[in-house]
Order: C-alpha cells, then structure tokens, then sequence
C-alpha cells in the first residue's frame, strides 16, 4: 500500500512539473498601433451601438430609432463583440500603458459584455444605457491619453 501510495505520488509530481511549469505566453503580435486600431474598429463599433437606439424630436413629432429585425440586431450585437475584445487588444503588450489604462481597457470589455448582452435580449432600454457607459468610459480614456497616443504615432 505504502508502495503504491509513493508511485501515485512520484507520478502526480511528475505530471503537474511536466505541464504545470512556466509556459511561454502565446505569440501574440499587434498589428496596427493604437490609433488605427482606434480608427478601424473601436470607433465604428461604438458608433453602430450609438446609433442605433434613440429619440429624434423635432416639431413634427418624435422618431423612435431602433433595430427593426434580427439582423439589425445581430448588427448592433457583432459591434458590441468588437468593442468588447478590443479592450482585451488594447491591454496587450505593447499597448497597455500603465495600470489606469488597464483598467479603462477593462471597463471597456465589460460595457462592451454588457451591450452584447442588451443586443441579444433586443432590450432597446439597455443598449441606451449601456451605450452611455461605453460613451463615458471613452471619454475617461480619451481626456487621459489621446494626446500620448496621437504623439506616438506621428
């Protein structure tokens, strides 16, 4: 029994110091700077979230703005999934700046998630809303490092 008992254990180490070492990380490789990353597929995504629920008032009356049919809402969803996985790209190396940036890129994967979520209930109040979570999580990174990124890429 003691026998078996030190093999079980002799084998167990063995597998866990085989598998459970330092793995080299994935060979992740940006390709695009921020900016561009920016510019191809953050804004655009935000803009088709941002745009498709809404309120227009004019003095003919008020124009409700919203999806219409499922592809409209799988539109609004896909642009959710971009915003959501592009905070994941924006904390890659060498992108992530600094804890702060961490963290907006973070936020920027959860108000994405959120709106993800939204689109696929087609829930017209909380696309709004969560729209206006990804605005300001935006705005928050925006007034802390546009002017860093801008002078990077020149």
């Amino acid at each position: 029994m003691r026998t078996t008992l030190c093999l079980l254990a002799t084998a167990l180490f063995a597998s866990s110091a085989c598998g459970g070492g330092a793995a080299e990380p994935p060979p992740f490789k940006p390709v695009v700077d921020t900016l561009l990353l920016m510019e191809a597929v953050v804004d655009p995504s935000a803009d088709v979230i941002w745009d498709s629920v809404g309120t227009i008032i004019t003095a003919e009356g008020e124009e409700h703005i919203r999806p219409k049919n499922d592809e409209e809402w799988m539109a609004v969803r896909n642009a959710a999934v971009a915003v959501a996985e592009s905070g994941n790209l924006l904390m890659m190396s060498p992108r992530a700046v600094d804890a702060e940036w961490v963290r907006i890129s973070q936020a920027m994967v959860d108000t994405g998630a959120r709106a993800i979520q939204a689109a696929e209930a087609q829930n017209v109040d909380q696309v709004f809303d969560v729209g206006g979570e990804i605005y300001a999580v935006c705005t928050n990174c925006h007034s802390k490092y546009v002017d860093a990124i801008t002078q990077a890429n020149q």
